[in-house]
């Protein structure tokens, strides 16, 4: 009888290593109420500050309106070629003097337009005609925004309109924004890029076209950015979910609480410029990558691919330097017959001597076992040499 043997393979990356990534307040001097920075890639919390109270969210409530409506195209129940009839009362949100993107009352709307009024122009009649001509009423909508954030895991937020308008009702957490955010980054990359268009130009029937800038000023800074949303209340004063995509590595802040809009930009684009320069992200595992090759016992190809169903990257303080191992465990050489998706090896990785994470490899292939006299010859070879 063969007596397959345990193999361990080490691989060491010289690395920075994660010792503590919550630094101190004095390491980034910024004013804003409340802020929360993270890495997306690693979902690394670089830095918080009252993440957890709770705030108004003013117009980054419509990150989870749009995001309703993408849903809603998604599963078939409306697409961006749909028409839309203007009510009165989202008429008259364009003539009340908030954010609007002017829509005209029984006009005809596509709901790509309304997407476009909601996110580039933060147009809060372009949100309740969506949500009247999508569900029938806000009130109906609201309730998906709920039912959303209930399924994002959202535990201080509640929405009880779509635009973010005054209402001691429609409040969140920095931390819940970021949440929001990080999941509309992740699963709608196919819309996320109306996030970045620094001007809509609505075409208006029987009007004049109108057009209007974005109103995120990280877009005209050139620093990567490509997203999100601001707001404004008197009682929050302003605010902010921005992110920025630099090469292989995307930073997303939120804040609220700024003084100004001037502050806005320079206190949020201070705190993403803080991100970058003071960690990097290594990517240890990328999902569907393969990740190694394994020797295959009586197949009909020498070598198994491997790889993982799951990313995994790794936030990293520059300033200090030290080693992070993983080291893959598995049963081998893998005994053919194998199936793709069979489960092959198991990936530990160690920070500083400690482990932190285990990831399970799997194949990417089939592969046959060989044919009886290449078994046996096989067989042979092993017993003769000792080598498969």
């Amino acid at each position: 009888m063969i007596k397959m043997n345990f193999f361990k393979i080490t691989i060491i990356l010289f690395l920075i290593s994660i010792i503590n990534t919550k630094l101190a307040s004095s390491e980034l001097d910024i004013e804003v109420d409340h802020i929360i920075l993270q890495d997306h890639y690693s979902g690394q919390i670089l830095y918080e500050r009252n993440a957890d109270d709770s705030i108004y969210p003013a117009s980054m409530t419509k990150i989870m309106t749009a995001m309703v409506v993408f849903d809603l195209i998604k599963n078939g129940e409306t697409s961006l070629d749909e028409k839309i009839r203007i009510s009165e009362g989202a008429w008259r949100m364009s003539q009340s003097g908030y954010s609007s993107m002017f829509i005209m009352l029984n006009d005809e709307v596509s709901v790509e337009d309304l997407l476009k009024g909601v996110i580039i122009v933060s147009g809060n009649d372009a949100c309740l005609a969506l949500a009247e001509g999508l569900m029938g009423s806000e009130e109906n909508f609201v309730v998906l925004m709920n039912e959303k954030a209930e399924e994002l895991g959202l535990e201080n937020t509640n929405f009880n309109n779509t635009s973010g308008i005054n209402d001691p009702d429609n409040y969140s957490t920095v931390r819940d924004i970021l949440t929001m955010s990080s999941y509309l980054i992740n699963n709608y990359p196919e819309f996320y890029t109306y996030f970045k268009d620094t001007t809509f130009t609505w075409d208006r029937t029987g009007g004049e076209p109108i057009t209007q800038g974005n109103r995120n000023p990280l877009l005209y800074k050139k620093v990567g950015a490509d997203g999100i949303k601001t707001g404004f209340l008197t009682v929050e004063q302003y605010s902010l979910a921005g992110s920025i995509k630099l090469k292989e590595r995307r930073i997303t802040v939120v804040g609220s609480g700024f003084k100004s809009k001037n502050a806005r930009s320079k206190e949020s684009l201070k705190a993403l410029y803080w991100g970058l320069k003071k960690f990097d992200t290594i990517k240890v595992v990328k999902k569907g990558e393969i990740f190694s090759e394994l020797d295959v016992w009586t197949g009909k190809k020498k070598k198994v691919k491997i790889a993982s169903n799951e990313n995994l990257y790794l936030t990293i303080p520059k300033r200090k330097k030290s080693t992070i191992k993983t080291i893959m465990e598995y049963k081998g050489p893998v005994v053919a017959p194998i199936i793709k998706g069979d489960k092959i090896a198991l990936l530990n990785v160690y920070v500083s001597g400690e482990l932190t994470k285990q990831i399970d490899l799997y194949s990417t292939e089939n592969i046959d076992e060989s044919n009886i006299f290449s078994r046996i010859l096989t067989s042979l070879n092993y017993l003769v040499w000792g080598d498969v």
